[in-house]
């Protein structure tokens, strides 16, 4: 099972390895992103940030779904990456009852899109209207969704921050 998706822009760094695996007590981390999966050179360098001992698996949205759906992961402790809401909603979306959590940690400061389009709802999170749109479908969901960057920050529900828009 997925214990928590993680929405980190930088997908695999130090502090997703180290903090967020020690904190969750997982053994696994899955990378669902398009890019990344399709990029050897992207794949090789989060492959290097990830440190020895933890299993590592990069697909593209529609594997890590399947990933999500095999019943041999079932009593696993996955933490999933994606670097955009509309992935993690979409994994939500492909996997039901099989993620417990999202976390909306560092999201959109790589977004290419029209920056007088985007939004900042909290310091590290900017999103364009299309991720604004994926994160109130995401908090319909019957799961927690929420901000925290760090594992010693306090938690803040993201449908509180998409109230205040």
């Amino acid at each position: 099972m997925i214990v928590q998706i993680r929405v980190d822009d930088r997908l695999v760094h130090g502090q997703v390895t180290l903090m967020w695996g020690k904190e969750l007590n997982t053994k696994g981390i899955l990378v669902a992103n398009d890019h990344a999966a399709d990029d050897s050179t992207q794949a090789a360098t989060l492959k290097m940030a990830c440190p020895q001992g933890l299993k590592l698996l990069i697909r593209n949205i529609d594997d890590a779904i399947k990933v999500a759906n095999d019943p041999r992961g079932d009593d696993m402790r996955i933490f999933a990456l994606t670097d955009t809401i509309s992935d993690a909603l979409r994994l939500v979306e492909g996997a039901p009852g099989k993620v417990g959590s999202v976390n909306v940690a560092n999201v959109g400061r790589f977004d290419r899109s029209d920056d007088s389009k985007k939004v900042l709802l909290t310091t590290g999170v900017t999103l364009n209207p299309d991720e604004v749109a994926a994160a109130r479908k995401l908090c319909e969901h019957d799961l927690p969704v929420v901000h925290q960057v760090g594992v010693t920050d306090p938690k803040t529900k993201v449908s509180d921050l998409l109230a205040k828009l």
